[in-house]
């Protein structure tokens, strides 16, 4: 009889378990701070003006880890593709989510040939380091400025209470990003078809939380079938 595959833990799951020794870890007095900020993006929602299915992505030029330029169109190519913008390699979650999405995620893109590429505003040195925090052999780029986020309307920055603990724990966004400012994108996945044209988008204003590896494939396959073929639309 053979073994039944495990089944991989949802991202949501593990970010419940990295919490609890986090909490312990920085204490009351700092998650308090953090509570509060995710509490207060929560009820903001999602901005109107954010990215949403239907809408024709822009044109971007980002840099890759080795510090070249390289347009978002060349990365996408005439092919579906699958983006993530993430706030950088100092995120917990970010780091955490793009571990998965390579080990469950990816395989399944990558039989169908469907890039995935990930975005941050950070520095490609930084970006290097995203790519070795989770062993990442999909595309990481730099969005410097998060022009390109700016433009989808999901640009944000951490609040004012939330990067003085940053301080206090060791480490500034803006050492990070490539503009030396702190804003960063909402967490959000897109997936675009051969046009450029967005048919599936995910912003998560709560940066706690992430696109599901299982959500991500449904919206692949309601376009383009389980093994990659165009499904035609319903009459």
């Amino acid at each position: 009889m053979s073994a039944v595959a495990p089944v991989p833990a949802t991202i949501d799951a593990q970010v419940a378990e990295f919490n609890e020794g986090f909490t312990a870890q920085i204490g009351p007095e700092f998650s308090k701070v953090f509570d509060d900020e995710q509490r207060a993006l929560r009820d903001a929602g999602v901005p109107a003006d954010a990215v949403r299915a239907g809408d024709t992505l822009v044109g971007a030029t980002l840099v890759t880890p080795a510090g070249e330029s390289v347009e978002l169109a060349d990365l996408v190519g005439e092919a579906p593709a699958v983006l993530v913008f993430y706030r950088g390699a100092w995120c917990p979650y970010c780091n955490l989510t793009l571990k998965t999405y390579q080990a469950d995620l990816l395989p399944h893109l990558a039989s169908r040939g469907i890039p995935l590429v990930a975005i941050s505003p950070q520095t490609p040195e930084a970006s290097e380091q995203s790519v070795a925090n989770g062993s990442l052999d999909f595309t990481v780029v730099s969005d410097p400025g998060n022009v390109l986020s700016r433009a989808l309307g999901i640009q944000t920055e951490p609040s004012a209470d939330a990067r003085a603990v940053h301080t206090q724990l060791g480490f500034d966004v803006a050492d990070s990003n490539a503009d030396a400012t702190g804003d960063v994108p909402f967490p959000t996945v897109l997936v675009v078809d051969e046009e450029g044209v967005v048919v599936f988008a995910d912003v998560h204003t709560d940066y706690t939380t992430r696109t599901e590896v299982r959500d991500i494939l449904d919206a692949v396959e309601a376009r383009w079938g389980s093994d990659g073929t165009p499904v035609s639309p319903s009459v």
